[in-house]
């Protein structure tokens, strides 16, 4: 929190009636360094940060969020050149959350529709005892992430 205007002036008007800035600092509770730092600026209002220019372009992040919402933040990191704090700091500010996921994102249902109508073909040639299944619930061939990311409020683009 910055000292008022009214504060500034009358410590360099104590100053500039011959007391000293050690002096003046004692009686008004400041710093003697804030003292210094008021006497070289010609103005003593206090100074308006602009917000700086961020490294992360803000719309084509919020693109990309909506268009890819199951990339980890370690792979759009690499992609806008910075760490992975910074997306998660601009997808906070952003409001997007990560979200949970709970369907397997590779699911087909027409070439589902298609495996059942030849295996039943299958069937009907060979009869049952001619197919052979096997169990590969411990290979999975795409890795699928359980989280996305969407807006505060809404179910991530993709599911699992």
């Amino acid at each position: 929190m910055g000292y008022s205007l009214d504060l500034r002036k009358k410590v360099i008007s104590f100053i500039e009636n011959g007391n000293s800035i050690t002096k003046a600092a004692r009686i008004f509770g400041i710093n003697r360094a804030t003292v210094y730092r008021w006497l070289d600026k010609p103005n003593l209002e206090r100074t308006r940060v602009v917000r700086r220019q961020r490294k992360i372009d803000i719309t084509r992040l919020n693109q990309d969020v909506e268009k890819y919402p199951d990339k980890t933040l370690q792979q759009r990191a690499q992609e806008f050149g910075v760490v992975p704090s910074s997306i998660y700091y601009q997808l906070k500010r952003l409001n997007i959350t990560r979200k949970k996921q709970f369907r397997y994102r590779k699911r087909n249902h027409s070439d589902r529709k298609l495996h059942y109508r030849t295996l039943r073909e299958l069937i009907k040639k060979y009869g049952i005892e001619s197919l052979l299944f096997i169990d590969e619930t411990g290979f999975e061939r795409f890795v699928s992430l359980i989280y996305g990311w969407a807006k505060r409020g809404k179910a991530s683009g993709t599911a699992i």
